[in-house]
């Protein structure tokens, strides 16, 4: 039996095909199949018992299984999800000013390594299906319908895993999210945030407009391979080249994520490189604190720093934001998830 809701439209359409319907069936399919709150084909409306009785023979549909909903003190809510091999996976559903964004796994664990990240420290576990990367979003989607709660603004690929380390799943759940008949949502309201994986960035820009987000963290070849260490696959120098050649080619700009780190890349020095290294790329540079752990090294820079590293940005020329950490106090802000 194979899940339902690993399939893209084009994929229900040659279905119904498949099994002597017209392709119109296969798109009333996919409509109602990725509608909030469907967890069992009994509830398809419109759909003749005979395809219904076709498809219950191949295919399932279920919900992922909510194992534990925490909610901060600032109003971010942490899910987590059990999957069907028992692993566990995270998101988290930030509130701001009557708008909802989401944010969602696309692996089990993470392979990359990058030192500061909790995610990190569990190691690669598996990547996750379509069905279970899209099914994040509709157990938000269902949980905030039933509690008359809004609607989700916004997705971020910013969850546990790199989305560009499982390219082909995070394609599939991205057309899934933006048909008409699927999530609907708009490109600009979709992004993909990646540690710099330079040919799957380079292929995912020609396929997708969804906004992208690059985890730089440092413009120093040596810092940032001790921070990351994909930076010895893929060096800085090719990473900042192909930004330059995407922010060319397209409206929307990149966003740059910068993690402040005390006294390792948070120098009026750093700053300065940092504003030099990003000439001619139209971004968007959003500074984060760190939010440390006892188990790692790394510690949060000093308030003053960090306001003055903003400052030397914005006197260069460039959009910058300090963003504030959300739900800290029940491990959901970023690099904490951790599947605990």
């Amino acid at each position: 039996m194979k899940n339902i809701r690993n399939l893209t439209l084009d994929e229900m359409e040659e279905l119904a095909e498949a099994m002597d319907m017209p392709a119109s069936r296969g798109r009333q399919l996919f409509g109602q199949v990725f509608s909030p709150g469907m967890d069992s084909f009994s509830k398809l409306h419109n759909i003749s018992q005979e395809f219904i009785r076709k498809i219950s023979a191949e295919y399932f549909i279920e919900p992922l299984r909510l194992h534990k909903r925490e909610k901060s003190a600032d109003g971010t809510v942490k899910y987590a999800f059990v999957l069907a091999d028992n692993k566990i996976i995270e998101s988290v559903l930030i509130p701001n000013s009557g708008r909802n964004t989401l944010c969602i796994s696309t692996q089990a664990g993470c392979a990359m390594g990058c030192r500061f990240c909790l995610t990190s420290t569990m190691g690669f576990r598996r990547n996750l299906e379509t069905a279970e990367i899209i099914g994040q979003v509709l157990c938000v989607m269902t949980e905030l319908k039933a509690d008359n709660s809004g609607i989700i603004n916004n997705i971020v690929f910013m969850g546990m895993g790199e989305p560009l380390d499982n390219s082909e799943n995070c394609t599939r759940a991205l057309s899934i999210m933006q048909a008409d008949r699927g999530l609907n949502f708009p490109d600009r309201k979709i992004t993909i945030s990646t540690c710099g994986i330079t040919p799957e960035i380079k292929r995912f820009a020609e396929i997708s407009n969804v906004n992208l987000a690059l985890s730089l963290h440092s413009v120093d070849e040596k810092v940032r391979t001790e921070l990351m260490p994909v930076n010895r696959k893929y060096p800085l120098k090719d990473l900042l080249d192909l930004c330059r050649k995407i922010s060319a080619e397209k409206e929307s700009p990149i966003l740059i994520e910068y993690i402040l780190f005390r006294d390792i890349n948070d120098s009026e020095e750093d700053a300065q490189k940092l504003a030099e290294a990003l000439r001619d790329i139209n971004c968007k540079i959003n500074l984060l604190t760190y939010n440390e752990n006892p188990n790692l090294k790394f510690r949060q820079s000093p308030e003053e720093a960090s306001l003055k590293f903003k400052d030397i940005l914005y006197q260069a020329g460039y959009r910058v934001m300090m963003r504030r950490s959300r739900g800290s106090d029940i491990s959901a802000a970023c690099g904490q998830l951790a599947g605990r």
